[in-house]
Formats: structure tokens, C-alpha cells, sequence
């Protein structure tokens, strides 16, 4: 059983920045890419970034391109999400989830489905 418990959540004024942390635990926990999903009030959860089990490779929905990174720490078992010149538009649940995948070594999905495991959420909002 794989678990993932985020962190890092809080409010924030526009243009500001926050840190989310995702720690993962159980067995096989490098053996999964890491993605962080969002889901905004009377919206549909969508992907926000992922990371492969290495940290080689990442992706990025269009809209935080450029303002979002994704890192890895697998010392640490820890996945961040460096999240940079935020908008009242960023505003939701943030959740880090795993995905074994086709190949996690190579590719990371950004779909929902893709998604086996999942943490409890860490709220984030942005206003002023």
C-alpha cells in the first residue's frame, strides 16, 4: 500500500508564492511517477504537473507553464511543487498522486484516471 500525505497549503495574496510538499511511503514508493492534481470549486479535477520515478523527465499543463516546477527528492521519498506568480485562478484542492503507468521512468500522465493512489489534499488560495 503506497501513501502520500501533502503539505505546504495556505492562502496567499495574487502574485505570491507557496511550496507543496507531497511525502510518499509504503512499498515500491520510487517505482511511481508522481503527478500533483488540482480541483477548483464546481470544477473537474484536472493535472496539474508530473514527474517520472528518476525526476528525469516532467509536464506541465499550459497554464502554469513558466510559474509551477516540479521536483523530486527521492532521498526523501518527497515530490515539491514550487508554485511561483500564483493567480486568484490557482485557487483549489491541490493533490499529489501516483501512477504506475506504462513506463514511469520515462513518462508522466496528467490525466486523473491515470492516477492509482491518492493523498487527503492541501487546500490553496489565492486572494487578495
Amino acid at each position: 500500500q503506497l501513501q502520500l500525505v501533502e503539505s505546504g497549503g495556505g492562502l496567499v495574496q495574487p502574485g505570491g508564492s507557496l511550496r507543496l510538499s507531497c511525502a510518499t511511503s509504503g512499498f515500491f514508493s520510487r517505482s511511481y511517477a508522481i503527478g500533483w492534481l488540482r480541483q477548483a470549486p464546481g470544477k473537474e479535477r484536472e493535472g496539474v504537473s508530473c514527474i517520472t520515478t528518476g525526476g528525469r523527465n516532467t509536464n506541465y499543463v499550459d497554464s502554469v507553464k513558466g510559474r509551477f516546477t516540479i521536483s523530486r527528492d527521492s532521498a526523501k521519498n518527497t515530490v515539491y511543487l514550487q508554485m511561483n506568480s500564483l493567480k486568484p485562478e490557482d485557487t483549489a484542492v491541490y493533490y499529489c498522486a501516483a501512477s504506475s503507468g506504462a513506463d514511469p521512468s520515462s513518462w508522466c500522465p496528467l490525466y486523473p484516471y491515470e492516477y492509482d493512489y491518492w493523498g487527503q489534499g492541501t487546500q490553496v488560495a489565492v486572494s487578495s
